[in-house]
């Protein structure tokens, strides 16, 4: 039975335990596998196109990814909540239920490259909002590093060269619906084991989008059907491990990293869809790759530290 928020609060552990309980590190190394997930649930929905209605295909991608969360949805019938966090549980469902609808409108009528590009409102976003709202330390050399690595994301898209059409409209939705999605996420990983975190958000997600995908419905072919599978597949695992991620360190660690999804894009979109990569691309994508190292460098650094002095501090 997992404990409500108002449940007694444990004693606190020695300094040498806290200074074990960050690990950028681990944060990142799970949020590199959440991004190979994501990028291949979008080279998937990309192959679908148009032929599926956008509300019917995000619900059942959510709906085939409760049968992979099975083993997991028993425990969500003796889950014990508060009404603080069930109020969670129903806002990320809102919020996600519109960001997934939004999204698969917008990729099966962008470039592979243009979606994961506009994804990075995401995580900046969620970097800034974790900053304002969750108490998250937005340090001056994290922002710098985040700031690198939007200049090389807007080198690799070249603003202003590009017509603004209703996919990016909806590209822009998304990413404002995910960023709170996420940051909800955030706040229940304090409390939630992750699996039970997806499993609840893949419950109201589908609830949520079943009375839009009702009057769109059209009856899908059976490739379409496995092509849904494995994008319930891999969005089900990308979710766990991005959960994981934010349990093993704060969202302002952990967000940058989704740049790098752009690179696994366009390595996607050159190898399956014949989309060859230019040297803006190769420039911009080096940008991100250095931003992400030195924040790794960094928060590692800071960790280290840290846990120096929490051990100096408990000697006689």
């Amino acid at each position: 039975m997992t404990k409500a928020r108002n449940s007694p609060a444990p004693e606190p552990e020695p300094p040498e335990a806290q200074a074990t309980e960050f690990q950028p590190l681990v944060a990142i190394g799970w949020m590199l596998a959440t991004g190979f997930c994501f990028v291949g649930v979008t080279a998937l929905v990309k192959t679908l196109g148009t032929e599926v209605p956008a509300p019917q295909a995000a619900f059942l991608r959510f709906l085939m990814g409760l049968v992979f969360l099975a083993p997991v949805l028993p425990r969500l019938l003796h889950l014990r909540l508060s009404g603080f966090q069930w109020r969670l549980v129903v806002g990320r469902g809102v919020f996600h239920s519109f960001g997934v609808a939004l999204w698969f409108f917008a990729m099966a009528r962008l470039p592979l490259a243009d979606v994961t590009a506009l994804n990075y409102l995401n995580p900046i976003l969620i970097t800034l909002g974790a900053g304002i709202f969750l108490g998250d330390k937005l340090a001056a050399r994290r922002l710098a590093a985040v700031g690198v690595a939007l200049i090389g994301a807007l080198i690799i898209l070249r603003p202003g060269l590009r017509e603004i059409s209703l996919g990016h409209i909806a590209m822009l939705g998304t990413a404002s619906a995910f960023a709170g999605s996420y940051m909800i996420s955030k706040r229940l990983s304090d409390d939630l084991d992750p699996a039970l975190i997806v499993a609840l958000m893949s419950v109201t997600v589908s609830i949520g989008l079943l009375p839009v995908a009702l009057p769109v419905w059209v009856t899908p072919t059976g490739l379409q059907l496995v092509q849904l599978a494995g994008v319930a597949l891999l969005a089900t695992l990308g979710h766990y491990f991005m959960t994981l991620a934010f349990r093993a360190g704060p969202m302002t660690v952990t967000q940058p990293v989704t740049f790098l999804q752009l690179v696994w894009a366009v390595l996607l979109g050159a190898l399956v869809f014949g989309e060859e990569p230019d040297p803006y691309v190769i420039f911009g994508g080096g940008l991100i790759l250095a931003a992400v190292s030195f924040i790794t460098f960094r928060e590692a650094q800071l960790k280290r530290r840290d846990a120096g002095r929490a051990v100096e501090a408990t000697k006689p």
